[in-house]
């Protein structure tokens, strides 16, 4: 599933795309997408701006109208010039924004749908801006204190809560506990003082660093496939810990270890000498 910088990424290079510019053209494979625009045409309207929230995609329409979208496991947008063939088959294709430069093409997106300003304010799925690691907005010291909140859950799993930390996902789930040196298997109450703020810390940073500009074309969708959390250059040696069982700990030479995490059965990577247990028992894996 994408995470917040590649969601961050793709909204940036959206807007650069389509912002400030008259709508050409609109479709969808939804019949409700489908029917708003046969009530209130998009064409001629402007996209006003385009804006990340955790994992959701939200595209301004000067009409006052708000297109959300999730792309889950396999959904995602792409900017091509009138003309270009598509990466994709057509049979993908699930929405098409359209202007006299470029065309944004939403593949394989799974859920999607207009909102007023009203209704998109009542969707509690849509994580406000203060909740967002990306945004300017985001309040470090009450993501804390959601945190340390659910004191009975494992670290690991309350890292990928959306309503405690948008736009942190399973990858930098991961990361982040290894570069805080906690086990993503302990609970919230047994932290020591500070490190729920140095977990916190550590989401802002790692997340952050991966939507620096990295591309002298400004009009790009980014995928993701080159994520770094070790300020390495070297693509195989980007991550510490992520996708790595087996391999030895880019610090202590011990090899990573790989667990299934939570309800929703997330893979989880650490390392369990840089990770230990706070009370040093072992954790299978």
């Amino acid at each position: 599933m994408p995470e917040g910088d590649t969601l961050f990424r793709t909204a940036r290079a959206l807007s650069r795309a389509l912002a400030g510019k008259p709508i050409t053209g609109f479709r969808s494979t939804y019949p409700l997408l489908t029917r708003f625009h046969d009530d209130t045409p998009l064409t001629g309207q402007l996209v006003t701006r385009v804006e990340s929230r955790g994992k959701w995609l939200l595209i301004y329409f000067s009409g006052g109208a708000t297109l959300a979208t999730h792309l889950l496991m396999n959904g995602s947008w792409h900017i091509y010039r009138p003309g270009e063939r598509w990466q994709q088959p057509r049979i993908n294709m699930r929405i098409v924004i359209e202007n006299s430069d470029f065309l944004a093409v939403g593949f394989r997106v799974p859920v999607a749908r207009m909102h007023t300003a009203q209704s998109l304010a009542r969707d509690r799925r849509i994580p406000l801006p203060a909740l967002d690691v990306l945004s300017p907005e985001f309040d470090a010291d009450a993501a804390c204190q959601r945190l340390l909140a659910c004191s009975r859950e494992e670290v690991g799993d309350v890292l990928l809560h959306q309503e405690v930390l948008a736009g942190v996902g399973n990858e930098f789930k991961s990361e982040i506990c290894f570069v805080t040196g906690i086990n993503p298997f302990c609970r919230v109450a047994e932290l020591a003082p500070g490190q729920a703020a140095a977990l916190i810390a550590a989401a802002q940073q790692l997340v952050s660093a991966n939507v620096l500009e990295d591309s002298g074309d400004m009009i790009v969708t980014y995928k993701g496939s080159h994520r770094r959390t070790t300020h390495q250059s070297d693509p195989t040696e980007s991550l510490w810990v992520y996708g790595r069982k087996g391999q030895p700990c880019r610090r202590c030479g011990d090899p990573i270890r790989s667990r299934m995490q939570g309800q929703d059965v997330r893979v989880t990577f650490w390392c369990q000498h840089c990770q230990p247990m706070p009370d040093g028992s072992d954790v299978d894996g």
